[in-house]
């Protein structure tokens, strides 16, 4: 069997030998796992700060030993329930916590603190843009509480495997989607789209490297045109949106050569490893049966009255779908642009703390989003930890506006910005970038250019106009690009013409 165009596609077809063809359908849901933003843990007073020596963070609650009891923290119940509220969800005003059995080493009371049932948080949906300027509606089926598990460490002892239990008991919202996916590209977008959610309403720092946020993927594939769902495989706790649509792709890759080859789909667990690009089986898929769900016997249902829900709403922020909308309608930025600039909390904060003192929209926009985002990029650095502040950005943003500096010698400041030799001013001045927009000055220059290239005036009078060019980088070379590009392009059409 041959396959068409690349080595994988969300949507297979196969050119068999015979004649035939195959096409495929991909069917997504994620389950995203979102740490809420609380310093203690969901059911005791432990700490969740991030790095501390193992097992040093794990109480007598969090390991589930004798006569201890556990005690819900309020704070985890708000964040859910700021959640529901920010797409609009069904809030269920009485939940409960079941008890999720299973044994895990590094689940220390051989049960997990969940909800089944009853969750907190009911239907929603969430609006993606699926690349080829539609919008697409994705339902969330569900968001609940529940308790972390500890950490298993395979790679730290060659002959055992080591469990730190500081993260048992840190509180977590899972986010549990419809299977409305059909494409790698889209589970991304949704998640991308949750992510920033979780960041703007401030339930969780999105931080992926530290496990504050993960997704499980649920992929299954099905004959075109067919009803009925296909066997899924879950891909399990995938920390990187890059390594999300790799590993939805090689799962369906997998999935398509089993069954074209006569085999069947195995219900599993599935890890993905980032290293060999491969997924592996780690054990059989369970179902909600095989935990054996019961209520909680140590804790009570959850009941919220309507005055915490009008409270939770009425602080709720601007969301990132208005503030894209807002974007648009008074900053006149393009939809595109809005989305980009949207689509991470803390680069829309420092967007518009760049035009809080008075930088232009449009072109704050194009330098955030270019020469900024490079540099963030190639530097391995997100803007929260960037050396050049919002203010000092906007700084050198509107030397460019006033036409103090090209476009061209900003970027040289901004280098220079970045190393931290000083603001955009300071590296002007000391430096002596200054455009030369003195039109007599200019004009000089030009003359002698024209003087000492005839021949190349002669063909431009010809009818080769594209020797514009080579007279505005002859002249740019002669100011050390300090000309103003607007004003040599004028004078030389006016002395060439």
């Amino acid at each position: 069997m041959q396959r068409i165009n690349s080595k994988v596609r969300p949507i297979g077809i196969r050119d068999c030998q015979k004649g035939c063809s195959m096409v495929w359908e991909t069917v997504i849901g994620l389950e995203i796992h979102s740490q809420l933003k609380t310093k203690s843990k969901i059911f005791s007073g432990a700490s969740t700060a991030f790095g501390a020596t193992p097992n040093s963070q794990a109480c007598a609650v969090d390991l589930g030993l004798p006569g201890v009891l556990p005690v819900l923290n309020k704070e985890v119940v708000k964040m859910a329930v700021t959640f529901g509220l920010a797409i609009d969800a069904k809030i269920n005003k009485r939940s409960i916590f079941a008890r999720k059995n299973y044994f895990y080493p590094d689940l220390p009371k051989g049960y997990q603190i969940s909800q089944f049932e009853l969750p907190i948080v009911g239907e929603g949906e969430i609006e993606i843009s699926t690349g080829d300027g539609k919008v697409k509606k994705v339902g969330i089926t569900r968001a609940h509480l529940e308790e972390d598990a500890g950490k298993s460490i395979h790679d730290l002892y060659d002959d055992y495997t080591a469990v730190d239990l500081n993260r048992a008991g840190t509180p977590l919202l899972e986010i549990v989607s419809d299977p409305d996916m059909s494409s790698a590209k889209e589970a991304v977008a949704y998640a991308k789209k949750i992510h920033a959610l979780v960041q703007y309403i401030g339930i969780c720092d999105g931080n992926m490297q530290e496990g504050s946020f993960r997704c499980d993927a649920n992929v299954s594939i099905r004959k075109q045109g067919a009803e009925k769902l296909g066997t899924r495989a879950e891909l399990k706790n995938i920390n990187s949106f890059k390594f999300l649509e790799k590993a939805i792709n090689l799962e369906v890759e997998r999935q398509q050569d089993i069954l074209e080859e006569g085999g069947s789909v195995v219900q599993e667990t599935r890890l993905y490893d980032a290293v060999k690009n491969e997924t592996r089986s780690m054990r059989s898929k369970e179902e909600a049966n095989d935990y054996r769900y019961f209520p909680d016997p140590d804790l009570l249902p959850v009941d919220i009255d309507d005055e915490l829900l009008e409270q939770i709403r009425s602080n709720l922020p601007e969301l990132p779908t208005e503030k894209k909308q807002r974007f648009v309608s008074e900053l006149g930025l393009s939809d595109y642009d809005a989305e980009v600039l949207t689509s991470q909390k803390a680069v829309a904060d420092y967007f518009e703390a760049m035009l809080d003192v008075g930088a232009d929209s449009k072109l704050s926009a194009n330098w955030v989003m270019g020469e900024l985002s490079a540099v963030l990029k190639k530097n391995q650095t997100d803007i929260e930890n960037c050396p050049v502040s919002a203010q000092a950005f906007a700084e050198l943003v509107m030397r460019i506006a006033d036409d103090t500096i090209s476009g061209k010698i900003a970027k040289d400041v901004f280098k220079a910005m970045w190393q931290g030799e000083g603001s955009a001013d300071e590296i002007i001045n000391s430096k002596g970038l200054k455009q030369m927009t003195d039109s007599g000055a200019i004009e000089g220059i030009i003359e002698k250019i024209i003087a000492n290239n005839s021949a190349q005036v002669e063909q431009y009078k010809g009818g080769n106009t594209k020797l514009l060019g080579f007279f505005v980088g002859q002249v740019m070379k002669a100011t050390q690009g300090k000309a103003n590009p607007k004003q040599v392009n004028q004078l030389l059409n006016e002395k060439l013409s």
